[in-house]
C-alpha cells in the first residue's frame, strides 16, 4: 500500500529539473522541459517536412503533408469562417502541442498537460485571443457594448464568462489529463504485467486526442461568437 501511495504521489509531483540563478533562482519544472522538447521536435519535424517543395512533380512526402494540413485547415474553417481565417494557424499550432503532449506518456515522459500552470497558462492565451479577436472585429466601443447584448440585465454574466471559460477550459483538460495518469498508476501497480497495454492506449491516445480536439473546438467556438 506505501509503494502505491508512493507512486501516485510521484505521478503527482511537478519534480524541479534544475534552477537558474536568477532573481533569487528560478525553478524549471519537468513540465517546462518537456514542452521544450516537444517545441524543438515540433521544428525540426516541421522544418524537414517542408524542405524542397514544388510546384510540379510532387513528392509523396509533400503530396501526403499537403493532404494532411488541407484536412486540418479545412476543419478549422468550417468552424471559424472566412472572418476567422487569421486564427487557424494558432488553432493548428495548440491542437499539435496538446496531442502530443497528451501522448507522450507512451515515451515514458509525463505529460506537461498534467502540469495545472501548462492547461492555465494555455487556457488563457486562448481567451486572451478570444477577447482580442472580439475587439479587432468590433472595436473596443462595440465590444464592451456587447456585453449588454441581448439585454443589459445580463451584462454581468457575460463579464463574468470572460473568467468563467479559461477557468473551463483549464480544469477540463487538467482534471482528464490528470486523471488518466493516476489511473494508469494504479493499473500499473496492481497488474504490472499485460493488462496496462490496452488501458495506455486508451487513456494515452484516445483520451488524449479527445482532450485535445475538445480544447481547440470549444476555443474555435468562443472565437467564432466573438466575432459574429
Amino acid at each position: 500500500m506505501e509503494h502505491l501511495v508512493e507512486s501516485l504521489m510521484e505521478e503527482l509531483d511537478c519534480k524541479t529539473v534544475f534552477t537558474i540563478p536568477l532573481f533569487g533562482g528560478i525553478d524549471v519544472l519537468e513540465s517546462v522541459v518537456v514542452t521544450w522538447i516537444i517545441m524543438a521536435v515540433i521544428m525540426i519535424v516541421s522544418l524537414i517536412m517542408v524542405r524542397n517543395l514544388k510546384v510540379r512533380n510532387i513528392s509523396g512526402r509533400q503530396a501526403a503533408v499537403e493532404s494532411a494540413f488541407s484536412f486540418v485547415y479545412n476543419f478549422f474553417l468550417d468552424l471559424l469562417g472566412e472572418e476567422g481565417k487569421a486564427y487557424i494557424p494558432y488553432m493548428i499550432t495548440v491542437m499539435v502541442y496538446l496531442l502530443i503532449s497528451n501522448m507522450i506518456g507512451l515515451l515514458g515522459f509525463k505529460p506537461p498537460t498534467k502540469d495545472l500552470n501548462v492547461t492555465a497558462s494555455l487556457a488563457v492565451m486562448s481567451i486572451v485571443l478570444v477577447e482580442a479577436a472580439g475587439i479587432r472585429k468590433k472595436g473596443v466601443k462595440g465590444w464592451i457594448r456587447g456585453f449588454a447584448e441581448p439585454l443589459p440585465a445580463v451584462a454581468p454574466i457575460n463579464v463574468l464568462e470572460i473568467f468563467i471559460r479559461p477557468l473551463s477550459l483549464c480544469m477540463r483538460l487538467f482534471g482528464n489529463i490528470m486523471g488518466a495518469t493516476v489511473v494508469m498508476a494504479l493499473i500499473k501497480n496492481l497488474l504490472p504485467l499485460i493488462v496496462p497495454l490496452p488501458f495506455s492506449g486508451y487513456f494515452d491516445i484516445f483520451d488524449g486526442a479527445i482532450q485535445a480536439y475538445v480544447f481547440v473546438f470549444l476555443t474555435s467556438l468562443y472565437i467564432k461568437e466573438a466575432i459574429e
